[in-house]
């Protein structure tokens, strides 16, 4: 069964399976630990985990499926798709050092 956006046009699932299950491992990998530096319980830390990973598959979902526009891709060149990919991942660093450092700050 295709996957559909909300106009009923097929598009691609592999993008918001991709977003989604990275959410769901990297929340649950590292938020209860992340959180315990911060004397958040481990229950609390799990729970705020999963809520976070929630918001980030519906978020996922309404980007990468229900608003999506197939032709749009077509319409990318493979430079600057590649270019967001990279600015993405230095962002993505930027905010792990970030937290690296607070937790560290924080006596954790």
């Amino acid at each position: 069964m295709p996957v559909r956006n909300s106009r009923g046009e097929p598009v691609d699932p592999v993008p918001f399976a991709v977003v989604a299950s990275a959410a769901w491992l990297l929340c649950l990998s590292f938020g209860p630990l992340y959180l315990d530096a911060f004397a958040v319980p481990w229950a609390y830390g799990l729970l705020v985990s999963v809520v976070v990973a929630s918001a980030m598959t519906a978020w996922a979902y309404r980007r990468f499926v229900w608003t999506v526009d197939p032709t749009v891709r077509r319409e990318l060149s493979v430079g600057l798709r590649f270019r967001q990919i990279c600015y993405g991942a230095i962002v993505f660093g930027v905010i792990l050092l970030l937290l690296s450092v607070l937790a560290v700050a924080n006596g954790g």
